[in-house]
């Protein structure tokens, strides 16, 4: 399937609500999943950052989002959605594929469970906690099907700093400079 290309920020989609999926096994989402698998991993190849994407950072707004962890097979999630979390929230640093120019401290969860269904049309919960910035990675790109932007959950407008300047003053104390591991796309 192509690569497609990423909507940035400003472009309207990013800010609709996605629609659930009625028939995850479709052929339809199958191709999606494949062109979210490509998508990430081109623009990982190419810019260094990218683990998860959502559909709609692609313009289709369906409530599909994909994880593509290193060492780990690509994982699909349908209809996600944050069904319990921590009462403790911590603040980390955040960018996008929709604006990889910019990063950002924001606050998330320290865990969250997430219900989510699979290609075949099983449902699942998972807990995801600090390990891997699992945690606030999932809400990252479960935001994304909402509407929601990292800049929207920005703790501080002081924090708001350049991609050159981030990498500069804060890559290597973050979770973005520990082998390669990026804290969200």
């Amino acid at each position: 399937m192509p690569i497609r290309d990423i909507l940035q920020l400003g472009h309207p989609t990013l800010r609709a609500v996605a629609k659930p999926v009625a028939d995850p096994t479709s052929a339809d989402i199958a191709n999606l999943v494949t062109d979210l698998t490509d998508t990430v991993a081109h623009w990982r190849e190419t810019t260094g950052y990218g683990r998860a994407i959502a559909a709609p950072q692609i313009g289709e707004l369906q409530r599909v989002i994909l994880l593509r962890l290193p060492g780990r097979p690509v994982w699909p999630l349908i209809n996600p959605s944050i069904i319990g979390h921590s009462p403790q929230k911590m603040v980390v640093w955040d960018a996008c594929l929709s604006f990889l120019s910019i990063f950002m401290q924001v606050e998330r969860y320290e865990w969250i469970t997430v219900r989510y269904q699979d290609l075949v049309g099983h449902w699942h919960e998972t807990h995801a906690g600090p390990e891997d910035d699992l945690a606030e990675l999932l809400q990252h790109e479960i935001d994304h099907l909402d509407g929601i932007l990292s800049l929207d959950r920005m703790v501080d407008v002081k924090s708001l700093c350049s991609r050159e300047e981030f990498e500069r003053q804060h890559k290597a104390h973050s979770p973005y400079g520990r082998g390669g591991k990026m804290v969200n796309e």
